[in-house]
C-alpha cells in the first residue's frame, strides 16, 4: 500500500464515487489508486472534466460526489476557468492535481525546474476556499478538513496538490478517526432577526419570497405545502430555478437582468422582498441597483457576512444565517394575511398580460422560433429529466426566460463567469449523476464549438444526452452587441467574419452520435421525436435565425464619458404600450416613472 491508496480511501469515505480525469505522468500513482475504487471517467480536456464534476455534485442529490484529477502544468492551468466559475457560484468542487517531485520544485527561485512544473497552489489560491500542497504524506484529519471546507457553510472549490514522490510514499499511521473537528451546528438566524422579519411580513401587502441556491432542492420540495399554506408569491433566482415547478400555486417566475418580464415587473412592485439564500448580485438586482424594489423593503438572508455588507442593492434587514433553517422557521411562524389574496390575484393578471415570448420577437420563415420551442420543452421532458442550459448567449437567455419546469425536473447552469463551452461539459456531469434520466442540453453553436471534443465522452459512455444545438452561424450575443453599439461593424462573430464552425451532421457522424436537423414546421415531432425517445445520445441541429430578436431585455446606453447606464429591472425593452403599462404597473404609477424606476412628483 502507498499513500495515494490511503488518500483515495479517505475520499471514498467522504462520499466521492466518481473521478473525472485526464491522464498524465505526474498523477500516475493517484490514477493507479483510484481506478479500482471509484468510477473513473476519462475526459479529453481538463476544463471539461472540471465543469462536469461541478455539475455532477450539484445535481446528484447527495448520492455521491465527483472529483477532478489532473496532472501538473497544463493539466492544472486548464482547470482554472472551472475553478473560478464554481467559486463565484458557491458550488462544491474538489480538484486534485499532481506535481513534480519535491526536489524538482522551483520554490520561486527560478521560473521552472521540474518538467511541466507550475505552482498550482499559488495559481488556485484566489478562486478556492482551501489550497493544500501535500509534500509529504499527511494525516487524515488535515486532508478531510480541507475537503469538508469546500462543502460548508458557503461552498467553493478546494485544490489539493500532491508531488509525485508523496503519492508513492508509504502511508501514514492512522487509526481512521484522526483529529477531526466536530461538524458545526446549523447557524440559524438569531431569534430577534427572525422576529423582525416576521413583523415586516405581517405589515406587508405585496410580499415576495425570492429563493436562491442557498435553499437546497430538498428543503424547497419539503416545504412546498407550507409555501402554499402561507400564500406568499415565490420567485426563483436562476441558480435556484428548479426549487419549485412552474405549476406550483405560488410560483411567480424568475426575475433577472435577462429575466421573465412579468417576474421583473412584479418584483419591482412588491413592498417587501424576502431574499433567502441569494447574494443579490448585479444580475439579480440589475445594474441600476439603486432602482431595485424602488418602493419596498428588502430582507436578505445569507451565510456570508461580506455579501450582506457589500452595499448593493439596498437591504433594510440583513440577516446572517442558514437559508434553509430560516425558511422553515419563517413559514412555521408566519400568519396568513388577507391582503395577500388581492396581491396574488394581481400576480395572475400580470403573468397573463406579459407572455414569456414577447410579441415583439421576430423569426424568419425558415427558422425555429426559440422561445416557443423551449416553452414546450418542460412539457416534452419527463418529470424526472434534467435540463442544462448553456451559460451565455441567446440559447442561454431564451432557455432561462422560457423553460417552465414541472415535477422533479432539475435545471442547472453557471452564469457567473458566463463562459462559452460550459453546456456540454456540464450536461455530461449531470447525466452521469442522474442515471436513468434523460438530460437535455440547450447550447449555441459558438459555445458548443469550444468544447465539442467531449462529444466523444458522450458517445463512449452512451449517455442519454439530447443536445439541442441552436445553430445561428456563430456568436449571436456578440453580433447583437456590435449591431447595437457599433453600428454593425462586424468582426469575429460569424463565418463571414472569420469564425470557423463545422458541419454538424458530419461531426456527429464522426463520433457515431445520431443526428437530425429540426424542421421548423414539425418541431419536436418527426425524426427529432424519434431520436428523443431513444436511450442513447442525439445531436439535434436547431436552425435559428441569425437575425433572431431576443426580447424582453434590459437596455443600456453608452454615455458621453464612455460609461454604460442601464434601466432598472421593470423597464425592459421594448416598452409596453400604454394600456398594458397602466394595467401591469398599477402599484408603480407607470405614467410617473422616470428612468431610475423611482416615482416622480
Amino acid at each position: 500500500m502507498k499513500y495515494s491508496d490511503q488518500f483515495v480511501d479517505w475520499l471514498a469515505e467522504e462520499g466521492y464515487t466518481h473521478c473525472f480525469f485526464v491522464a498524465g505522468g505526474n498523477i500516475m500513482h493517484l490514477l493507479d489508486s483510484v481506478r479500482s475504487k471509484m468510477i473513473c471517467v476519462p475526459f479529453v480536456h481538463e476544463v471539461a472534466a472540471t465543469i462536469a464534476a461541478e455539475y455532477f455534485t450539484a445535481t446528484s442529490d447527495d448520492r455521491g460526489k465527483a472529483f477532478v484529477l489532473v496532472t501538473a502544468g497544463p493539466g492544472l492551468t486548464n482547470t482554472l476557468t472551472g475553478m473560478a466559475s464554481a467559486w463565484m457560484e458557491s458550488r462544491e468542487l474538489l480538484i486534485v492535481g499532481g506535481q513534480v517531485k519535491r526536489e524538482d520544485l522551483s520554490r520561486g527561485e527560478v521560473r521552472q525546474r521540474g518538467i511541466q512544473e507550475v505552482d498550482g497552489a499559488v495559481m488556485a489560491e484566489s478562486v478556492c476556499k482551501r489550497v493544500l500542497r501535500v509534500e509529504v504524506p499527511t494525516d487524515r484529519a488535515t486532508i478531510v478538513e480541507a475537503i469538508r471546507d469546500g462543502a460548508s457553510p458557503r461552498q467553493g472549490p478546494v485544490f489539493i496538490e500532491m508531488p509525485l514522490d508523496a503519492q508513492a510514499a508509504a502511508p501514514v499511521a492512522d487509526d481512521g478517526s484522526g483529529r477531526l473537528a466536530e461538524t458545526p451546528a446549523v447557524e440559524r438566524v438569531p431569534a430577534a432577526g427572525l422576529s423582525e422579519a416576521l413583523e415586516m411580513l405581517a405589515g406587508a401587502e405585496r410580499p415576495v419570497l425570492l429563493l436562491g441556491a442557498g435553499v437546497q432542492r430538498s428543503t424547497a420540495h419539503a416545504l412546498s405545502d407550507e409555501l402554499t399554506r402561507v400564500g406568499i408569491p415565490v420567485m426563483l433566482t436562476w441558480n435556484a430555478a428548479d426549487r419549485l415547478p412552474a405549476d406550483h400555486p405560488l410560483y411567480s417566475g424568475r426575475p433577472n437582468t435577462w429575466g421573465q418580464r412579468y417576474a421583473n415587473v412584479l418584483l419591482q412592485q412588491s413592498d417587501l422582498v424576502l431574499a433567502v439564500g441569494t447574494r443579490l448580485g448585479l444580475q439579480q438586482s440589475g445594474f441600476a441597483w439603486d432602482g431595485f424594489v424602488p418602493n419596498g423593503s428588502v430582507v436578505q438572508v445569507d451565510i456570508d457576512q461580506a455579501e450582506l455588507d457589500k452595499g448593493h442593492p439596498h437591504v433594510e434587514l440583513p440577516l446572517r444565517g442558514d437559508a434553509n433553517a430560516f425558511l422553515a422557521d419563517l413559514l412555521a411562524a408566519a400568519s396568513i394575511q388577507a391582503a395577500w389574496v388581492e396581491w396574488r390575484s394581481f400576480v395572475d393578471v400580470v403573468s397573463e398580460a406579459l407572455p414569456l415570448n414577447d410579441p415583439a420577437n421576430q423569426t424568419g420563415d425558415a427558422f425555429v422560433k426559440p422561445f416557443e420551442l423551449l416553452m414546450g420543452l418542460g412539457e416534452l421532458a419527463g418529470d424526472q429529466d434534467v435540463i442544462i442550459p448553456c451559460s451565455s448567449g441567446g440559447a442561454f437567455t431564451v432557455a432561462m426566460q422560457s423553460i417552465q419546469l414541472r415535477g422533479q425536473q432539475k435545471m442547472l447552469t453557471n452564469k457567473a463567469v458566463a463562459s462559452m463551452g460550459y453546456g456540454l461539459s456540464g450536461a455530461i456531469g449531470a447525466s452521469l449523476a442522474n442515471p436513468g434520466r434523460r438530460t437535455f442540453l440547450i447550447e449555441g453553436d459558438g459555445g458548443f464549438a469550444q468544447n465539442l471534443q467531449e462529444l466523444g465522452t458522450v458517445a463512449v459512455n452512451k449517455l442519454p444526452l439530447k443536445i439541442l444545438l441552436f445553430a445561428n452561424d456563430g456568436y449571436a450575443s456578440i453580433r447583437m452587441t456590435q449591431r447595437n453599439y457599433f453600428n454593425g461593424s462586424w468582426i469575429g462573430c460569424d463565418v463571414a467574419t472569420g469564425l470557423g464552425l463545422p458541419n454538424w451532421e458530419i461531426l456527429a457522424a464522426a463520433y457515431g452520435v445520431p443526428y437530425a436537423k429540426m424542421d421548423p414546421e414539425v418541431g419536436f415531432g418527426g425524426n427529432v421525436g424519434e431520436l428523443l425517445a431513444t436511450d442513447g445520445p442525439a445531436l439535434i441541429e436547431v436552425p435559428i435565425d441569425p437575425e433572431q430578436t431576443y426580447f424582453p431585455k434590459i437596455m443600456s446606453a453608452v454615455q458621453e464619458d464612455g460609461s454604460m447606464k442601464s434601466n432598472p429591472l421593470h423597464l425592459m425593452h421594448p416598452e409596453l404600450d400604454e394600456e398594458t403599462a397602466e394595467l401591469v404597473f398599477a402599484h408603480l404609477n407607470a405614467h410617473a416613472l422616470n428612468k431610475t424606476g423611482k416615482l416622480t412628483a
